[in-house]
């Protein structure tokens, strides 16, 4: 291939780089990368690619782009709020450099089609917040032997890899061979991020990438990077191969994609409609706080600091964390309704306060989120 001259101009900044060069320009710009993830990580990758040449960048993502997700998200602007988040992301990526091919995949990646839509790139990078699509990027890039360049980030702290196995190091199952058991890791809409956190961990990424289309430099291969912004600092882990890993060790079990959401512990959704019976809708705590002869409580199980952004008028806190300390402040032998930010954590309070003779506790589906949009949209949305 060869540059013409508005290319040259765009590029000259690499271009006088003796590593780079005409010739490593040519390499970045003939390069493919799948972006699995337009979201807090997908957005600077998928920028900085796109301002670096990167010839093919496919964006796989099947959500849409939710208010919530602009104080990290910088790929997508407050006038794309509801839009797919792949198409914001094409939008912004043409306006970066029309030069660049971009391949949307409007979908869901699964063990049906990973196979069929990775193998179309020369590098992967995982921008996802869940261990299922982790562990399915994992096996698929191990599979087809493409370089999978990691990073994940929770509230102040991030990490980056890069695994290959054929580059000589390890694979993600080396250095996470079990999951976590589900519910164990918070998600960012429960824990919070730091908004700059993901530019910081994405454009590490984005360097990994175009250091192994370039061939040069010493790759996260083997190495796991640890940021905490907090103290502004880096350590690094060496990593090795597990020679026992199921997938890339001496004797590989694993051959072949499998079910992701059940070796991570996820159960399917149940076709059943039927209520939780541990559970209670919002339309019943609201009856409960508008006429106390019910003799119901309700309490909120969520952290201080989500208390102060929105609450229930009249609900106490409980913050979970210390209801171990003050569930003798309840009466085991109330009815009592237990509500959280979307259903989860009041469902381990329940769980815990069974435990503790509370025969009649039962946890609020949906949360505060479901009063916000079922009951009164004067709480805020967070």
């Amino acid at each position: 291939m060869q540059l013409n001259n508005d290319e040259i101009r765009r590029y000259s900044r690499h271009l006088i780089l003796p590593e780079v060069g005409m010739a490593g320009q040519k390499k970045i710009c003939s390069t493919s990368v799948l972006c699995i993830g337009a979201g807090g990580l997908g957005s600077p990758i998928a920028m900085y690619l796109a301002a670096a040449g990167i010839g093919k960048i496919g964006v796989l993502d099947f959500d849409t782009v939710d208010f919530s997700n602009l104080q990290r998200q910088i790929i997508h602007g407050t006038e794309d709020v509801g839009r797919p988040k792949t198409d914001s992301a094409k939008e912004t990526i043409n306006s970066i450099n029309p030069n660049v091919e971009v391949i949307i995949h409007k979908t869901r990646i699964s063990s049906e089609n990973a196979i069929e839509i990775i193998s179309q790139y020369d590098i992967v990078v995982d921008g996802t917040d869940n261990f299922p699509t982790r562990y399915l990027t994992n096996d698929a890039c191990v599979l087809l032997k493409k370089a999978n360049v990691y990073g994940s980030i929770f509230r102040f702290e991030g990490q980056a890899s890069v695994f290959a196995p054929h580059l000589g190091g390890p694979c993600y199952r080396c250095l996470y061979p079990e999951p976590p058991p589900p519910g164990m890791v918070p998600s960012c809409a429960e824990g919070g991020v730091l908004g700059v956190l993901p530019g910081i961990i994405g454009c590490i990424q984005a360097t990994e990438i175009l250091k192994l289309a370039l061939g040069k430099g010493s790759s996260l291969t083997g190495r796991l990077l640890l940021f905490n912004a907090l103290d502004m600092k880096f350590r690094e882990l060496k990593l090795r191969r597990d020679p026992q890993c199921p997938l890339c060790g001496e004797n590989p079990s694993i051959t072949h994609l499998i079910d992701y959401e059940q070796f991570c512990g996820i159960s399917a959704e149940p076709a059943s409609t039927a209520q939780n019976p541990d559970e209670v809708t919002v339309q019943e705590m609201k009856k409960a706080m508008d006429d106390p002869k019910l003799g119901i409580k309700v309490i909120d199980v969520r952290d201080p600091d989500e208390y102060q952004i929105a609450h229930v008028a009249g609900v106490p806190l409980f913050p979970l964390n210390l209801l171990p300390q003050r569930f003798t402040e309840l009466d085991p032998n109330q009815i009592l309704y237990v509500h959280c930010k979307v259903g989860k954590r009041s469902l381990k309070a329940v769980e815990f306060l069974k435990q503790q003779g509370f025969k009649y506790a039962k946890s609020v589906k949906g949360g505060i989120d479901a009063w916000s949009d079922e009951i009164d949209h004067n709480v805020p949305k967070y």
